[in-house]
């Protein structure tokens, strides 16, 4: 991987890199955890974000915590209209629009490569009026096989038409750097609140922000 080459497409994560989601499911799963007695902290939280539940499940680990089953039908449907009410009014995080519209003046395309399922992800880059900047959506649905697997990347790549060496991912997460690492791709980490604390040293490049990134400076 020639981490100088110029940038020829770009890959966004959904989830805590273009909305502050996490927090939110975050938040939930931690009000859950407390009501039962149980503490969930971020440290722990973070295995998962990024990815799907098959590292750390926090259902399963309530239920050893407890050592008892709990009525998941019920407990997810509420947590579910939580999650909702805390996004209510979430938009993009600071200058996710601001790369899209210079992808677009530039004519570089664009790709979603994200673990979560597809209606979520195009449900809200239908909300955020963001899907006309994308060629490409690929979600978990479409792979069946979440990060850090690389299988997310490497579709989207194919979706494209462009080499994984030619791509910069963009993430959040250790899973998704872990993920564009094994499929051949360069990775901008933009940390959240989630994953501020973890450690990226196989990035190629970090970030506290999109906010005043020049996309200009890569092609």
């Amino acid at each position: 991987m020639n981490s100088s080459a110029p940038v020829r497409g770009l890959i966004f994560d959904f989830d805590g890199l273009m909305v502050d989601t996490e927090t939110a499911i975050y938040q939930a799963w931690h009000e859950l955890y407390q009501e039962h007695g149980h503490p969930l902290t971020i440290e722990t939280w973070a295995q998962c974000v990024g990815s799907d539940f098959g590292h750390y499940d926090p259902a399963v680990e309530l239920e050893r915590l407890i050592q008892r089953t709990l009525p998941w039908e019920s407990i997810t449907q509420r947590r579910r209209q939580r999650v909702t009410e805390l996004l209510q009014h979430q938009d993009t995080l600071p200058g996710v629009r601001e790369l899209l519209q210079q992808a677009c003046d530039h004519s570089i395309p664009c790709a979603v490569a994200s673990s979560s399922s597809s209606n979520w992800v195009n449900g809200w880059l239908q909300k955020l009026d963001l899907l006309s900047f994308f060629q490409n959506v690929t979600t978990l649905d479409d792979v069946g096989r979440a990060k850090p697997d690389p299988g997310l990347f490497l579709h989207a790549s194919s979706q494209l038409g462009l080499p994984p060496a030619d791509l910069l991912v963009i993430e959040d997460s250790q899973n998704g750097l872990r993920a564009a690492t094994a499929a051949g791709m360069r990775c901008l980490i933009v940390a959240g609140e989630i994953t501020r604390h973890l450690g990226f040293a196989q990035a190629w490049q970090q970030r506290q922000s999109l906010q005043g990134f020049n996309l200009e400076s890569i092609i």
